[in-house]
This record gives structure tokens, sequence and C-alpha cells, in this order.
């Protein structure tokens, strides 16, 4: 079967491409051969059809080989240009080969042409590979693999840019940062292939509506970017309110089901006051997340002079600060023991473990700096899971082996540990690897945390019921209605909220509220636990009420544990 070949053949001589034909076709080729004679022409044919290979004469009337390379040098980089010649010296031939000629051949020695032509063919096709490789990689380094958006890279670049002429042209500029607001309940319901098919369908419809010389970028996640230059903040406001119902207006459809999703849009203007990149990421980001909790799917300008915002602002400094910490081994753990009030469970030695940050000039920090930006940007997980292999290796190595006091040890745990389906896992793999009695470890949860979440919460808890480990509702009384959920929450301790606690010797209503908790706590079976205790009188009438433990200063002051001491 012969092999198709397209040959664009500059000569001005009949006989001669025909001679060219039919050395092809005894090569098995079938050759579509058009012959032209001048420039014109010859431009002409290479941008309105595709040729495999240029063939020319090395001078014809009017038309040097030189003009032939040119031209398709010009036209087509990538073709090859063989000269065939009847007569053409060795400089000559070097010349051409210099302008860009590949290969060329004598006309009384044709027998060459088509191992120079398959040669050439071959050499051709390993330079568009190498381009579109070389092409595809370059795009990859600067664009997002799945929208086709400018990367996170690319556009902290862009922003950077913006940054700098902010400073010397005296322009301003406006960033948003885009989150959506319903993109985990498509990824949750449908998988993880429906969410990058909408993220790709986004894509689309903001790089259509966006104006040509602005920046999108897909920052991560379901997360955009958009940079405009040289826009007023009231003209960057009504963008994001287009782009704000644009994305409301949309419908996602995925097997037969449709979705509607919102979007909340964080602004920051760049002016040269700006100290950074980081710092506008950050304002737009923060801006972004009070439209969230002002109800979502809406935009959200940020102002140097909101105070929420600098609180905002303030937590986010946090965060790396907490994540530097966490990878620097800057967390340590202290201890408070408790005193048993109960001569039923006078043996018993309880501690309470906390958690303490250890800042970059070695000065402790406690945990209300930083577990709200903690918790506020899901950092507390990680924080939980440091927490539980922290207590549980240092158990494993400072605890004798039969523990005759039957310890029982306190450690606190976020509401967010209820959302991590591995977590009981987790703790389930850290006492078996370690050897430690499950009954020994009691897991506390605030009330909050365990009403907000209460399904969750009581699966959780029976989870790690299952195998041992104990649990304790810290901070009881504090909710509304306290007493209605205690019959669902499994727990074995009820710790008494500090705040009726504190004044209790001189307040009548927190001393009946104590009083009533108390007794409600026991006769649901569970062991009872006063916190904040400060003097000798709280503590006798704790006495008094029956409360079985107590804990707070007057007992004992947290401490650190050995080889933990910080300045």
């Amino acid at each position: 079967m012969s092999v198709a070949l397209r040959i664009l053949l500059v000569e001005d001589s009949e006989d001669d491409a025909l001679l060219l034909k039919r050395e092809l076709q005894r090569a098995a080729y079938d050759p579509t051969v058009l012959r032209v004679e001048d420039g014109p022409t010859m431009q002409q044919a290479l941008r309105q059809q595709h040729w495999d290979v240029v063939v020319t004469d090395h001078n014809i009337p009017g038309f040097s080989s030189e003009e032939a390379i040119a031209i398709a040098k010009e036209c087509k980089p990538d073709i090859p240009v063989i000269i065939v010649s009847g007569s053409i010296g060795e400089d000559i031939a070097v010349a051409a080969m210099k302008m860009g000629a590949h290969d060329y051949i004598m006309k009384d020695n044709l027998k060459r042409l088509v191992p120079a032509i398959e040669r050439e063919l071959r050499e051709a096709e390993m330079r568009r590979s190498h381009r579109l490789a070389e092409a595809t990689i370059y795009h990859l380094a600067y664009h997002d693999q799945l929208t086709g958006l400018v990367n996170r890279n690319e556009f902290d670049r862009h922003l950077n840019n913006a940054l700098a002429s902010a400073k010397c042209d005296d322009v301003s500029h406006v960033l948003l940062y885009l989150d959506l607001d319903q993109f985990k309940v498509i990824n949750d319901t449908c998988g993880h292939q429906a969410g990058d098919e909408l993220l790709s369908q986004l894509a689309l419809v903001l790089r259509e509506e966006v104006r040509g010389n602005d920046i999108l970028a897909r920052l991560g996640g379901d997360e955009f970017g958009l940079l405009l230059e040289n826009c007023p903040l009231d003209k960057a406001q009504e963008i994001a309110e287009d782009l704000r119902a644009l994305i409301s207006d949309f419908r996602f459809v995925w097997r037969d089901k449709t979705f509607s999703i919102g979007v909340s849009i964080g602004m920051a203007k760049i002016t040269k006051e700006a100290q950074g990149a980081d710092e506008v990421l950050g304002a737009a980001d923060i801006a972004c997340y009070a439209a969230k909790d002002l109800g979502r799917d809406r935009v959200h300008v940020y102002r140097d002079n909101d105070t929420e915002l600098r609180r905002r602002h303030s937590e986010m400094q946090w965060v790396a600060r907490i994540k530097n910490a966490l990878e620097e081994g800057r967390f340590v753990l202290h201890q408070q023991a408790m005193k048993s009030l109960s001569r039923f469970n006078g043996a018993v030695q309880c501690v309470e473990f906390l958690v303490r940050m250890v800042d970059e000039e070695n000065r402790l920090i406690m945990p209300g700096a930083f577990i709200p930006a903690a918790e506020r940007y899901g950092i507390m997980p990680l924080l939980d899971r440091w927490v539980v292999r922290s207590v549980i290796t240092h158990l494993a190595r400072n605890l004798p082996l039969h523990d005759e006091n039957h310890s029982v040890f306190f450690i606190n745990l976020s509401g967010h540990s209820f959302d991590d389906e591995d977590f009981p896992v987790f703790i389930r793999q850290q006492i078996n690897h370690y050897g430690i009695a499950p009954e020994m470890l009691c897991f506390e949860i605030t009330e909050t945390a365990a009403i907000s979440n209460l399904s969750e919460a009581v699966n959780f808890i029976n989870e790690i019921r299952g195998f041992g480990c104990q649990f304790a509702l810290d901070d009881f009384g504090s909710g509304l209605s306290s007493f209605s959920y205690l019959k669902t929450l499994p727990v074995d301790y009820l710790k008494i909220d500090g705040s009726f606690v504190r004044d209790l010797d001189v307040d009548p209503m927190n001393f009946a509220i104590v009083q009533a908790i108390n007794e409600i706590g026991h006769v649901a079976g569970l062991s009872t636990i006063a916190e904040f205790v400060e003097n000798e009188q709280t503590l006798e009438s704790l006495r008094g009420i029956g409360v079985d433990m107590v804990q707070g200063y007057c007992i004992a002051r947290p401490e650190a544990l050995p080889g933990q001491a910080v300045v």
C-alpha cells in the first residue's frame, strides 16, 4: 500500500518534477506534488495547505534557494527543506545549510532523495513533539491543570507586579478572593469527579465574563482569585456583584441532579501603602470569611478601620504561627492534678493534660490566644492529634507497668474532632501501639461542642467508649438546656462550668445551680468534677454539696511535664 506524501516543489522544469515523482513512486509513496516557480506562489501554498516537505532547486530564474528557505522558515518553521540541484558547489551548499536547508542532493543522484526525506520527516516530527512538550510543560508551570486558569504561583507574580506598579506609578488595583459556598455539598453528594467538573465549568463561565486584561486564577480547592488592574474600587464592586449574580444563577447538572451554588467574595484594594502580596491576599481572604459569616453569597470589602476584620487579620497571623509551631515542635504539655472528695473514688488519681504553645523567643503562650484561630481556620484536628499522640507517648514512657492508683488522665478534644472520621481509629492505633490501658484515658468535650453536633457527638463518643476509653462533658451548665441533653450523651464525668463554681461561697444562685447539677449527675450515674476551685471556702462548700472531685489553683496549679520546662 502506497504512503501518501505531500511535496511542495520549487522547480521550473516539468521534466525534473516528473523524475522526482517517479523516484518517490518507486519507493512505494503516493506523492502529491505542487510545482511553484516564484515566492508569492510558494507563500500562498504554504499558508493555505499542509505540506510534508519542501524540495527546491538551487537556482531558477528570478528565485533562489535562499529565498525559498527564508519563506519556508517564515511560514512553516518545522517543515524540512531539501535542495535538489543539477550543479551546486560545496561552498554554496554549506551556506544553504547554514541558512536552514536540511540536506542537498544532486539531480544525478536522486536515489538519495527518499532516505533524506524519510530522515527529515522523522526529525521534523521529533522537533514538533519536543516543541509541544515544551509548550505543555510551560503551560503546566503557569496554569492550573484542571481549569486551565492561571495557577497560584503565576497569580502571585502578577500580584507582585501590580504592587510594584501601585508604588511606582501611583495607580490602584483591586484583588477579588472568591470562595464557592456549596462546593462541599456537591463533592460529598456526588464525589470528587463531579466537583472537578463543576470547577471546570465555572472556570469557563468566569473566563468569559472577566475583562481581557484581568488575571483570573484558581488559587486552590474551590477558591479563585481575580486581579483587576487599574480599576477603581466602585467599579470593582460592580464587577464582583456581577460575578456573584452570575454564579448564583449558574446551575450545575450531574447525572440528572441539578445543583445551585453561591460564592462569597472578599475584596482588597491594592495601593502604594500595601506591604506585600501576602498582606493583600490575607486581607481579601479575611473579607471573604466575613462575607461567609454574614450569610454567604455576598461581597465584602476589606477596610482598615473595620474592627471585626482586624480581629480576623490577627487570627490569620496566628494561623501561620500555629503551623510553624507544629512543624518546629514548639507545643508542650502541662498537667494539673485533681483532688477526690469522695470516699468511693479516693484511690483514683486524676490529672488533666493542657496544651501550651512556645513562641520563637521561648515564651509560653496560653491556649486562649491561639485556640480561637486554630478552630476558625481548621487547624484544631492537627492540634488534637498532636495532643493525643503526645499524652499517650508520655504515659507509655513514665507510667509504671502496674498502675496501683487506677489513674485517669483527661485529654481535651475540640468539636472539630467529630468531623474527622479517622480520629477514633487514630486514637485506637495509638493506644494499641504504646500498650496503654484505654480505661485510663478520659476525653473531654465541651457541652457547647457536643450540643452543636449532637448526633455526630453521640456516635463519636460511643465509638471511642466502645474500645474502653471514658468521656467527660466539660463546662456543663453553660448551655440553655443542659439537663435535657444529659440522657442523650453517653459520658462518664460531668465537669461543672467554672463560672458557677468560682463565686459559689458568696452567690446563693451559683450554689443552688452547682448543687442541682451535682444531684442530677449522680442520679445519672456520673462522677462530678468542679473546676476553678480557687480558695478553701469554695472547696468546703463543694465538699458539703457532695461533689466527687475538684480542680483549680487551690488544689494544684498546672505544671510543665518533666523535660518541657519553658522560661
